[in-house]
């Protein structure tokens, strides 16, 4: 956390180990890893999820000496969740440039899932010479978001979710959390456990709503329709063959609109690529940052 005389401190929070450094940007404190000293990485996850999705990627990109930061978004994890706070993916990614410039970085590779795809969407066609290579994971894009079962639990639980049992919210989130991997043993367990946790209690259950759900809005990727041609700089798309909520189709369009962007689509894996195929993505993103130190 932020202390008095503005110095960062060592925090760990049990439900988000992998993360251990609080800072204060914009009055709000974000739970965030900042290790290494080389070429930077911005690692952006998305929903329902928190940092906690690149811990089987990370260690390897910090052991080949790169800069990484990664955080928990406003709202999100052990993160802040402010009310009366807007938590959309404009607002985190105006949050994006304030963290940056808290950690004075100025250029580096951005790597984003889901809605933070969408973060990065906006950030890179605003500010395209800061990003020295860009790779998007099952993003949110176009009209695609938010899915059909989220349409259902928007339009059946958003205004009443306050007054639903806990057991019956946990059971719901739990389901869309298993439509998220190809096989079904890479959202159970301790994995499993770790997506919960933010959400097991009256404050994240509100926070998961208020901070997520009310901002799944497909009108701020529609807007970037006509920008995406301003992602001039490397552009990797890795898609999971098998996703649910994300079709392939917009991994083809996307693929299509940025200029020279290269696809992968990984076999076996669902909409949490990063759980299915942890190796197979380290691969890529290695392979990216190994082009761009070239």
């Amino acid at each position: 956390m932020q202390r008095a005389d503005g110095l960062e401190m060592r925090v760990i929070d049990s439900t988000a180990p992998f993360l251990d450094l609080a800072v204060v940007v914009d009055g709000v404190r974000i739970a965030c890893r900042h290790r290494g000293a080389g070429a930077a990485v911005v690692f952006l996850h998305g929903t329902p999820s928190h940092a906690y999705i690149w811990r089987k990627v990370i260690p390897a990109v910090e052991a080949q000496g790169h800069r990484v930061i990664a955080y928990d978004l406003l709202g999100y994890g052990a993160s802040e969740r402010p009310v009366d706070r807007d938590t959309s993916v404009a607002a985190q990614a105006m949050l994006l440039e304030q963290l940056l410039d808290h950690f004075a970085l100025e250029r580096f590779t951005l790597v984003a899932h889901d809605i933070g795809g969408a973060i990065a969407q906006i950030f890179g066609t605003t500010h395209p010479e800061r990003l020295e290579a860009l790779i998007l994971l099952d993003t949110v894009s176009y009209d695609s978001w938010p899915s059909e079962t989220w349409r259902e639990i928007i339009r059946d639980h958003l205004d009443t979710y306050a007054a639903k049992p806990q057991d019956e919210f946990e059971a719901m989130v739990r389901r869309q959390l298993e439509m998220t991997v190809a096989d079904p043993a890479n959202m159970a367990g301790e994995t499993l456990e770790a997506y919960l946790a933010p959400h097991r209690s009256a404050i994240g259950r509100a926070s998961f709503f208020e901070h997520q759900v009310r901002h799944y809005d497909s009108a701020y990727t529609e807007r970037l329709v006509d920008r995406l041609d301003r992602l001039t700089m490397p552009v990797r798309i890795l898609w999971g063959a098998e996703d649910r909520w994300q079709p392939t189709t917009y991994a083809q369009r996307l693929a299509g609109d940025i200029p020279d962007a290269e696809l992968v689509i990984i076999p076996k894996a669902g909409h949490f690529v990063i759980e299915d195929a942890p190796e197979r993505v380290t691969e890529e993103i290695l392979d990216v940052l190994s082009r761009t130190r070239a």
